[in-house]
């Protein structure tokens, strides 16, 4: 009727792609990673939102960046410090999401344990963050 319960293609598939950043914009977010790595190892004092905050943007442009090892890496760091469901949050769902729906076309049980695992960490923060609010 709508198409809401049609099976996507996977040209279709395929159009939802990260889009590709030109080499100035490229260059801008790598700057703007480094200011803030700067901030973040001179700022030792930083309150733990700020830092979380930082760890936060990095994230967020690297994933822009389509590196998404480092933004994991940077997005987690952000959650270790201080929970919360901001972009951070769902950039990091989402791009655990992509490599276990990778690690599933690789037919790499393993991986798709783990980031299946990954997902249900996530989903458990959602649950402490959504209770302590409730209180």
């Amino acid at each position: 009727m709508f198409g809401l319960f049609k099976k996507k293609d996977k040209k279709t598939a395929e159009v939802i792609q990260e889009v590709e950043l030109s080499e100035e914009a490229k260059a801008d977010l790598l700057k703007k990673i480094e200011n803030e790595k700067t901030l973040v190892n001179d700022g030792r004092e930083k309150l733990d939102e700020e830092l979380a905050k930082s760890y936060e943007k990095i994230g967020l442009w690297y994933a822009e960046l389509n590196d998404s090892d480092e933004a994991i890496a940077s997005l987690e760091k952000s959650l270790e410090i201080k929970l919360s469901m901001g972009d951070g949050y769902k950039k990091l769902m989402s791009l655990y999401n992509a490599k276990r729906a990778q690690a599933a076309r690789s037919k790499d049980n393993e991986a798709i344990d783990y980031y299946m695992g990954k997902m249900d960490e996530m989903r458990n923060i959602a649950k402490k963050l959504t209770l302590s609010n409730n209180k």
